[in-house]
């Protein structure tokens, strides 16, 4: 099978939606289907490579960051001509669009009209959604033949808007179980980060740097851990290279770190970037308890499935889609959104029982085993492409119908918000 991704980043470009999309595209090639994902560029990345077997195309017209900045200015003939090539060179069986039931109109209409008049499913998976009429038109008016919710908080989302409960497919996330698993720690990762040497009672929040993460509660619930144990240190990543197209992570950042030295905790907290793949399997393994205090709702939270993976237990907030797979007292805490007592609460009881701790971080990784592992994630995914193409036929005569009373904007000239 041919199958053509679409998705706004892609490594070096992180978050969550970037980190699945390189476990699932090696996937798939794996599983012995043809792989190519259009994305936007980056600094010091090809715009064209391979990527353990998947063909990854990248576009300036594809960097929301750069859109923005641009003001989406001059772009209806180079996007059309950018996403026509990238899809005629494939000719896809199916295409399969990451988020793009919002950010831009205009891209997203041209995927569609393509998928309708060479008759190829359209496939969305919705990994978050919104509340502005943008998010409405391109989530209800256009074609899709499937959409995959990555949590049944994405479904009810999509339903409260119209979307009928059998156009989704609800498919949680999956992780590379033999790259985030217990074991050794890299002599590498002291080498790179020295910090973190010697240290013990380890905190580890994995999410980026921002308000809506709850670092802010981390960082207040942390200064009450370390009453309870002086030796305690707090690790903090994801403040690199991310799509910010609201322009707020630089703001964000500056904040948390006056909270850092306004509470005094500047010798017990370490903050930096850290690689995906070399770097973030070693330091769940390096910590004793995972945070992922998210203060708005969270659409599934990536960092559960690798700290279950990597044998930790992991504190979270009733946000989301989070709920759906950690449960108190089995492989973490489920805790109130922005409630720094109760989190910190839960970070000292791990932190005081080795032996609990342990049987909750071994029943996480059991439950990945036989739930969450990449290979289970992609067979789910290829279903929904096979039931799309199977189901293909009856649907896609009444769309060639469609596409010629709903043509392509001839203007792009138009803000983020439209």
């Amino acid at each position: 099978m041919k199958i053509a991704m679409l998705h706004w980043g892609f490594p070096p470009i992180i978050g969550g939606v970037e980190t699945h999309l390189i476990f699932l595209l090696p996937e798939l090639v794996k599983m012995g289907h043809e792989v190519s994902l259009l994305t936007g560029s980056a600094e010091d990345s090809p715009d064209h490579f391979d990527f353990h077997g998947a063909k990854i195309v990248r576009s300036q017209y594809f960097d929301l960051n750069w859109l923005v900045k641009s003001g989406f200015q001059e772009m209806d003939e180079s996007v059309y001509k950018v996403i026509y090539k990238f899809l005629e060179d494939l000719k896809p069986d199916v295409i399969h669009a990451h988020n793009m039931h919002y950010f831009c109109r205009y891209h997203t209409r041209i995927v569609e009209r393509y998928a309708i008049q060479n008759k190829i499913p359209l496939i969305l998976t919705a990994h978050n959604t919104w509340t502005d009429k943008l998010f409405l038109d391109l989530t209800c008016d256009i074609y899709w033949d499937r959409i995959i919710a990555i949590s049944h908080y994405i479904e009810r989302e999509l339903m409260s808007v119209g979307v009928k409960k059998e156009k989704i497919d609800v498919i949680h996330h999956g992780i590379d179980s033999e790259l985030f698993k217990p074991g050794e720690i890299s002599k590498k990762l002291f080498k790179e980060h020295p910090q973190l040497k010697r240290k013990k009672k380890i905190v580890f929040n994995p999410a980026r740097m921002g308000l809506a993460k709850g670092c802010d509660i981390t960082i207040a619930a942390f200064r009450l851990v370390k009453n309870k144990f002086p030796d305690a240190f707090l690790l903090m990543s994801g403040s690199g290279n991310i799509i910010d197209w609201c322009l707020s992570q630089n703001k964000d950042i500056a904040y948390l770190m006056s909270m850092i030295k306004h509470l005094d905790l500047e010798g017990s907290i370490y903050v930096n970037t850290f690689s995906i793949s070399e770097e973030m399997p070693d330091l769940y393994r390096l910590s004793d308890v995972i945070v992922y205090p998210s203060s708005t709702e969270e659409p599934f939270g990536l960092a559960m499935l690798e700290a279950m993976s990597s044998g930790k237990p992991i504190v979270v907030t009733n946000s989301g889609g989070m709920p759906e797979i950690i449960k108190d007292d089995i492989n973490g805490y489920v805790v109130p959104k922005r409630n720094h007592e109760e989190l910190a609460e839960r970070i000292i009881h791990l932190l005081s029982d080795d032996k609990f701790r342990k049987d909750l971080g071994d029943a996480g990784r059991k439950q990945v085993e036989e739930m969450y592992t990449k290979e289970i994630y992609a067979s789910k995914i290829l279903n929904t492409y096979e039931e799309a193409i199977r189901n293909y036929s009856s649907k896609g005569k009444s769309a060639n119908k469609l596409i010629m009373k709903n043509k392509a904007p001839k203007s792009s000239r138009r803000n983020l918000q439209e």
